[in-house]
């Protein structure tokens, strides 16, 4: 029974297409034109597409030369991170009026914990129309909400309606929404993951709830488990107001490739610099060292070392990273190379189950509608 279940009150806002909306604020002439933020020059990958764009098949992470190829019309913006996050900066200071559960995950999104509100609202769903609004009003722009009794939930639902609408799922419906979704909607199965539960026959949540966790774990391993639960709408995460980062990472596309270690060692330096910097002002160090290495043919390598101790210092990064270059033999000519330090120190153990108490706490809510 649902009522079984841990709920709270929890909102994802996700902006719709933020990087490219902001631009087309910014600059009118751009409105209701295809644009891609990033991905100008021969060698650019996309970093965001507007709705425009996307209905030619245009998205981020694609390279700057197929997305003119599907979008000849295509108009490409420089990114204006600065202006990104004076935007996010605005946007919280909204979300903060309502809740001080507030995690974000990014500049563009952010779960709120709306179970006990600052307004005494009892609509999550209100709240978060209201905040759309405000949003809209205050700062031009539009983003679209997902709502119900947990994180997991809340995330999938806020794509439902976009871009520019919210989906709500009540405590009674939640069942059924996950039996019906779409194995490739949960948030947490990539394309990947995705083809081998095709091979497995299981295509919608209902497929997923009928597998055992003894099989889950035999095919997918440590990540069975959370099949399992979501699945049944078993979800504990909690909003952090104050998320922890677990990596900090720099990286560099070349306007040529490189094809010899000797070339690369140049360009390693200046990103251990920028990794350094990044430790720095984050005050934060790391045990394990990752190269990131995409090749011309846009494949992708990771190498990674872990140390014994925690280091920040750009000296020990680079001469890391030199390691892991020279470890082995490259498979073709270089076009990116990128340093990310994990297993941080800001990093705390994992709390495996919630306590009775916090099982509880949240019941209360029951009272109120969604």
């Amino acid at each position: 029974m649902i009522h079984d279940l841990p709920i709270r009150k929890i909102i994802h806002i996700d902006m719709d297409a933020f990087y490219a909306s902001v631009a087309q604020m910014d600059n009118p002439e751009l409105k209701g034109k295809p644009i891609a933020v990033g991905g100008g020059g021969t060698r650019g990958v996309v970093s965001a597409a507007s709705y425009e764009a996307r209905k030619f098949g245009v998205k981020s992470a694609m390279s700057g030369r197929l997305a003119i190829k599907l979008c000849p019309e295509l108009i490409f913006v420089k990114t204006d991170f600065e202006r990104y996050t004076e935007i996010s900066k605005r946007i919280r200071k909204i979300f903060l009026e309502y809740t001080d559960l507030v995690e974000p995950l990014s500049l563009d999104e952010a779960y709120l914990d709306v179970t006990e509100n600052k307004l005494g609202f009892p609509s999550a769903s209100l709240i978060a129309e209201e905040i759309r609004q405000r949003i809209f009003d205050e700062v031009g722009l539009t983003a679209s909400a997902g709502i119900s009794i947990n994180k997991f939930i809340a995330k999938v639902a806020s794509d439902y309606n976009k871009p520019n609408g919210q989906k709500t799922v009540n405590p009674e419906d939640v069942f059924q929404f996950l039996e019906d979704l779409d194995i490739r909607k949960f948030y947490g199965v990539g394309k990947v993951t995705a083809e081998k539960m095709y091979q497995k026959g299981i295509f919608t949540g209902k497929d997923l709830k009928a597998k055992s966790l003894e099989y889950l774990d035999k095919n997918f391993g440590k990540s069975g488990r959370y099949y399992y639960d979501v699945v049944r709408g078993i979800h504990f995460s909690e909003v952090k107001p104050n998320r922890i980062r677990k990596s900090l990472a720099a990286e560099r596309t070349f306007n040529k490739n490189l094809s010899s270690e000797i070339f690369m060692l140049e360009k390693l330096e200046h990103i251990s610099e920028e990794v350094a910097k990044r430790l720095a002002k984050s005050k934060v160090s790391g045990k394990t060292i990752t190269l990131k290495i995409k090749y011309s043919d846009f494949t992708l390598q990771t190498r990674s070392k872990t140390l014994p101790y925690y280091v920040s210092d750009k000296s020990i990064i680079l001469e890391t990273a030199k390691d892991l270059l020279y470890q082995n033999k490259l498979n073709n000519s270089v076009r990116l190379l990128g340093i990310s330090l994990s297993n941080l120190n800001t990093e705390k153990p994992k709390k495996t189950k919630p306590s009775d108490q916090e099982k509880k706490s949240v019941s209360v809510q029951l009272k109120f509608s969604f």
